[in-house]
């Protein structure tokens, strides 16, 4: 089983990454980039637990370390 987990900077966040990544497309001529957000991608590979259990040890594992609650949020997918 894989999960994926996206993590994200909270849209009342200031991203200086996503907005220096925005101008940078401005400035090449790419038009109508309204906003960007840089953020982290993981995938993890599980083996040996259900789904539900891999959910909760993901949901832990993204709330205590991955990432940053106060700032970010994320989401998380299986796959099997």
């Amino acid at each position: 089983m894989k999960a994926s987990i996206i993590i994200t900077p909270k849209k009342a966040v200031l991203d200086p990454q996503g907005k220096t990544v925005q101008g940078a497309l401005e400035h090449l001529g790419y038009q109508g980039v309204r906003d960007v957000r840089v953020g982290k991608y993981l995938e993890v590979e599980l083996s040996g637990v259900d789904a539900e259990t891999a959910r909760q040890q993901l949901e832990a594992a993204c709330h205590r370390f991955l990432s940053n609650p106060v700032i970010e949020d994320y989401r998380l997918e299986l796959h099997d």
